[in-house]
């Protein structure tokens, strides 16, 4: 093995990866639940685009962590707010803990290394581990710099050894890194919205049509209906519904009735300003 002099308490390990998390002889058997390790931002990206997901956005991902509480009000420095204390981190987060780095671990959490997903209370948007456990690649960066966020099982909360574990931690990596405290997770932007609204189309012909139509009104598609002829009305000149003077029969339909009225669609697109 072989230490690293800009992190003298790591070491590599030979033969170490996903399958072998500590090197020959170990495996992630037993370990399904955990998240997955020793894989490089290349493999990460690879891995979300085979299951029709992605890399979360930096940004994204920052906003997802801290469940809503980004106003200038109710931002706080932890998923579980402003209490720097291990009681109050250990239900929510695997971190180091009280104990010396890095030789005494005193597994406040239940945990020395990794733990299975779920095993901590989620934020206020249902999400697990965006505090500890292990960093997460994301979106962006050069290969010599690519973006991790999160924290790991091997910080501290206030940063008197590693990193301090608040939702705004942050640290860069060159791109085939591999660590057994770094992983991923993968994201997919919302589906479009549809809009529905009522046009008015052609009023002078026979025929309707339902228009389909982009978010700056063009046109896409069309569909030729047939619709039953209006019934005959009054006109009155400068007419009004809503003029008092005016009182229309309630058995004929009302001048805007009698308008040519159909459905069409109006997309509009939601999603991450990262893509």
């Amino acid at each position: 093995a072989e230490v690293d002099p800009e992190a003298e308490d790591w070491v590599a390990v030979d033969g170490a990866y996903w399958r072998n998390p500590e090197g020959p002889g170990t495996s992630y058997k037993y370990r399904e639940n955990h998240p997955v390790v020793h894989v490089s931002h290349r493999d990460a990206a690879e891995y979300c685009t085979w299951v029709g997901k992605r890399l979360p956005g930096e940004r994204e991902w920052e906003a997802a962590a801290r469940g809503g509480n980004i106003g200038p009000k109710n931002r706080t420095l932890y998923v579980w707010g402003d209490d720097q204390t291990t009681d109050a981190a250990k239900e929510y987060a695997n971190l180091w803990g009280d104990g010396d780095f890095p030789w005494d671990n005193k597994a406040e959490d239940g945990w020395r290394a990794t733990s299975p997903v779920k095993s901590f209370k989620p934020n206020l948007f249902g999400l697990y581990d965006m505090t500890g456990n292990v960093w997460e690649w994301q979106r962006g960066g050069k290969h010599k710099k690519r973006i991790v966020r999160g924290g790991s099982y091997v910080d501290s909360l206030d940063g008197s050894f590693n990193h301090a574990a608040t939702l705004g931690v942050r640290a860069t990596l060159h791109a085939t890194t591999t660590t057994g405290n770094l992983g991923f997770r993968c994201v997919k932007s919302p589906k479009r919205k549809e809009e529905y609204h009522w046009v008015y189309e052609n009023e002078g012909s026979g025929t309707a049509e339902l228009v389909l139509e982009d978010g700056e009104g063009n046109r896409k598609q069309r569909q030729t209906q047939q619709k039953q002829q209006p019934h005959p009305i009054d006109i009155y000149e400068d007419d009004d519904e809503f003029d008092e003077e005016h009182i229309y029969d309630p058995t004929k339909p009302r001048p805007d009735e009698t308008r040519n009225r159909v459905l069409a669609v109006k997309p509009r697109t939601l999603r991450s300003d990262e893509l």
